[in-house]
């Protein structure tokens, strides 16, 4: 056995495993509890999206791609990207990735030195902080639920320093379901040009918008292109989780930087992933609003049920999350999803997990079948009520 005190890479000794996943192997074992922890789709991947993917299988279509990835993907997603007023070239602009997850660590690494500061905007996805501090940075954060749970140009120019290198959003947001107005989005866009900054804008919820709200990329103002990494990726709005594929799309330069580090970690993603997206984005539309719409109906019975047990809790325009206030009951948030777990048999994330704002609130995925979502909130209800006697 080795025994050596330095066996390990310090910086990952000192990573935390998900907070999300640690409440996703809970359920490993307990098929009578209710999930409505991890964010992955109910729904299967839509049928014309599995028939490609067979297609090629069938044809022997088994072999690496270009790093890059496939040409026809990559364009497919040049003329998706211009929906929402932003173009780039699917020959140098555009890289598919491993899932969006990739993205967020492929571009941490291409943009950041040792010693510079990253701006994060939290509650936020749990992946972001522990990657950035691999790259040995100092993580800001801003707490936005002093603001409805969005940032402001005013909070993030407050955190700005001279080492200040990039700033961290998402919106959609995971958990809270917020999105940032366009107004806000246009005065943070001035603040990145201000600094010289780049902004990582994730963007894996943008096609699940509600009550006619329209997502808007930061990348789609004025000189914004040459400032702005877009992540996305498939899992999310086509159900793709089990596919792992995704996108960066970014000014040349930098991607030239990034397509290094992806040639030697990761080579490519799966081809016949790469295929069955392709797919999506040219038949899958009509299979996306559905579950869109799907969504919705659920949101929509999540938020009435959390307001009727007197919990506090914003209007979610999009995702498909909703992070409830449950400080009433005086549990901490890591209590209240553990005693829930066990009491009730209903498994939720502990707002704590992610970083400031997040104590006091779970989150609660509605992207589970509405019959399972019904009972929950019904034992939720229970279990808020006990809570409140004791």
């Amino acid at each position: 056995m080795n025994t050596r005190e330095d066996k390990f890479s310090s910086s990952m000794v000192q990573t935390p495993p998900s907070g999300i996943r640690k409440f996703f192997e809970m359920l490993i074992g307990h098929d009578d509890v209710i999930s409505l922890s991890v964010g992955e789709p109910d729904f299967p991947t839509p049928w014309c999206i599995r028939e490609e993917a067979f297609y090629h299988l069938e044809k022997g279509h088994t072999s690496y791609t270009s790093n890059w990835g496939l040409l026809e993907l990559r364009e497919e997603i040049s003329k998706y990207m211009q929906k929402y007023n932003m173009h780039y070239n699917p020959q140098k602009e555009i890289l598919i990735t491993v899932g969006a997850s990739e993205g967020v660590d492929a571009s941490l690494r291409a943009i950041l030195n040792p010693g510079d500061e990253i701006i994060v905007c939290q509650p936020c996805y749990v992946n972001y902080v522990p990657l950035a501090r691999l790259c040995e940075v100092n993580v800001v954060p801003i707490d936005t639920s002093v603001n409805g749970f969005y940032p402001t140009a005013e909070q993030i120019e407050k955190a700005v320093t001279p080492k200040t290198k990039a700033v961290m959003i998402c919106s959609p947001n995971n958990p809270t379901g917020t999105m940032i107005p366009k107004d806000e989005l246009e005065k943070i866009a001035e603040i990145v040009k201000k600094h010289q900054l780049w902004v990582i804008s994730d963007e894996i919820y943008c096609e699940l918008a509600y009550d006619g709200s329209e997502h808007v990329s930061i990348g789609s103002f004025p000189e914004m292109k040459d400032y702005t990494i877009i992540l996305n990726g498939f899992s999310k709005s086509f159900a793709m989780t089990g596919w792992r594929i995704g996108y960066i799309a970014a000014p040349a330069e930098l991607l030239a930087q990034i397509v290094k580090l992806h040639g030697y970690n990761t080579i490519c993603a799966p081809i016949f992933s790469q295929y069955a997206a392709t797919e999506g984005l040219r038949n899958g539309w009509s299979e996306v609003e559905k579950m869109r719409v799907s969504y919705q109906q659920r949101r929509n019975l999540m938020y009435k049920a959390f307001c009727d047990m007197g919990l506090s809790v914003p209007e979610p325009s999009g995702a498909f999350y909703m992070f409830p206030d449950t400080s009433s009951t005086g549990l901490s948030s890591e209590e209240f999803a553990t005693k829930l777990f066990q009491k009730h048999n209903v498994a939720v994330v502990p707002g704590s997990v992610f970083g400031a704002g997040g104590e006091g609130h779970i989150r609660c995925c509605y992207a589970t079948a509405i019959d399972k979502i019904k009972v929950a909130l019904d034992r939720i209800a229970d279990f808020v009520q006990e809570c409140r006697k004791n």
